[in-house]
Order: C-alpha cells, then structure tokens, then sequence
C-alpha cells in the first residue's frame, strides 16, 4: 500500500496518464504516481474522471472514497484484489468459532479502552483514564459486562464535556465522523486483499451493513483518531469541516503508532499497522495462531501487551 492520501475538495478534472494521477484545476496541473498512493478523497460534485483511472487505482490497490451532499464520506471503491488463497481464507473465517470470536473482541475491547485511557491521560484528565484502565483489565471473553458501552458514557464526556452526545450537529462529531471513515475504509481495503469477506464480523452482525468485521478491527483505533482531532481542536470552532479540516483528519493515516504483536512493540504508520493487523488476523484464523497474533495499535509510547 502507498504512502501517501490525497484529497480533492475543489472542481478538478482528473486522468491517468504514465503511472500517475493527473489533477488539473484552473489551469494548474499536478501529478502523483499511483504507487505512492494509499487514499483518494473525492469531495467535491465537479470532479471528473474516466473509468480507466478507477481501474488504475484498484488495480494499483488504492482506496477511494466519495462523499455525498452532506460532504461526509459515503461511498467506497475497495480493489477486488486476487487472493491466491481466497476460499481457504473465507472458508476458515465463516468457519471460527464462538469462543475464539470472544477471546478476539475481548482484546479489541481492551485494546480500545487502554486507548481510551491514554488519550485522556494526554488530555490531563489522569482520574478518569486510571479508571479506565481498571476497566480494562476487567474486560472478560465476549465483554458480556458490557465495559465497551460503559466506557464509551465515561469516556466521551469526559473528553467533550458532560452534555455530549455523539448524535449531536456539531464539529466534534462531524470531524470524528469523517475520520473515522477513512480508517475504516482502509481497513476494509486491507481485508479484501487479504481474502476475507468484510460483511462477516467477529461482534458486528448488522444485516445492513458490509463492512462488519471492519466495524470490529476500528474500534482500538478510534481513540487514537481522537487525540488527533483534539491536538487541533481543544477548542470546538463553531462551524462545519472545511477542506483543511478534512486533510488534517485524512493525515491521521500517516501518524505513528505503536503497534503491540507477537514480535513485539513498534512503531510505524497508523496506516502500515492495518495491514499488520490485518496479516495477524490471517494467521489466527488459517493457522489456528493466539489471539495474540491480532497486531493492535497503542497509544502513548507503547507498553506491555496488556490483554488477558
């Protein structure tokens, strides 16, 4: 996968030519080789391009995203990736287990709430995190307590004040929004290469929704998009995302991350350490590997791998 996103928020016209994008708007053009990409954004209604770009970008295994009127991202076009072994991988997905699901979503959630933790240790906020902490060691197989929901009341209010809500109009949650998107995105994209089938989730079973078992492997990273969004925006600004907004928040692919595995701590991009969870959710379900294998982000400046 490429390393770099790009984000298109006025009219442009947009074409393929030796290997890279070509932008041109108002008479300025620029180019980017398709390799070098991970992400494209198109958010704007004035963007044209061919069909031959598009094949070019999923054959190149770059994701793209488009928006709707609302200027949130509403669509995906993920590459159909051949994978050399694509029914063993799919076969052995539908065919896990309850009991190894719960063991995996429990490390999710406490991965998730760790996470919590830190990004409000960062924020200050020491009391609410040490709790938080204490709520992680208690997460057991299947989270049938429920800590992920209970964390999720303290968490968010102790983050954004004690009247949010994470269904109010407002920037915080359209920032939130935005960038959760664009992770969960490239974390779909990552399972497709992989030979899984995104809609087959490990604790989301939505019915309607496709992209399931990205729904599950997101939920350690959102804390982290955050603190990304709150290192910018201690202070809420009272009006919608503009196009900065949005290529700060498409950045946050490119943050380091700690990533805690089976070789131990390291710290690469927040977008390199998908495809590492990705390859360690392979190993588990092909392998019959630990669920220690399941590569998750930390925050902070890492630490021992602190699930069960």
């Amino acid at each position: 996968m490429g390393w770099r996103s790009v984000v298109i928020t006025r009219p442009a016209k947009l074409s393929l030519k030796s290997g890279s994008l070509v932008i041109t708007q108002n008479g300025d053009v620029a180019r980017v080789p398709l390799e070098d990409m991970g992400v494209v954004v198109l958010d704007h209604s004035e963007i044209e391009l061919n069909t031959a770009l598009l094949s070019a970008l999923a054959e190149e295994g770059v994701t793209t995203l488009t928006v709707g009127r609302s200027h949130m991202p509403n669509g995906a076009l993920l590459p159909y990736l051949p994978h050399s072994r694509a029914l063993k991988v799919m076969t052995a997905q539908l065919g896990l287990s309850l009991p190894e699901k719960k063991r995996l979503w429990q490390r999710i959630v406490q991965f998730k709430t760790l996470n919590q933790a830190e990004t409000l240790s960062g924020l200050g906020n020491e009391e609410r995190a040490a709790r938080l902490r204490k709520f992680s060691s208690g997460v057991r197989s299947g989270d049938p307590d429920n800590v992920e929901a209970t964390v999720a009341a303290i968490y968010f209010r102790a983050m954004f004040g004690s009247d949010f809500c994470r269904s109010q109009d407002r920037f915080y949650n359209s920032a939130l929004n935005y960038g959760y998107a664009v992770i969960r995105a490239t974390i779909a994209r990552s399972l497709v290469a992989h030979g899984f089938l995104p809609a087959f989730g490990i604790f989301h079973h939505n019915e309607q929704d496709s992209f399931n078992l990205a729904d599950d492997l997101i939920e350690p990273y959102r804390p982290l998009l955050d603190a990304h969004v709150m290192s910018r925006y201690g202070d809420e600004p009272q009006r919608k995302l503009e196009p900065d907004d949005k290529g700060y928040l498409v950045a946050a692919l490119h943050m380091d991350v700690f990533l805690s595995s089976h070789t131990g701590e390291g710290c690469c991009t927040l977008l390199s350490s998908v495809d590492t969870m990705v390859a360690g959710l392979s190993a588990i379900v092909l392998k019959g590997a630990s669920h220690d294998r399941l590569a998750l982000p930390l925050s902070g400046r890492g630490s021992d791998d602190k699930s069960a």
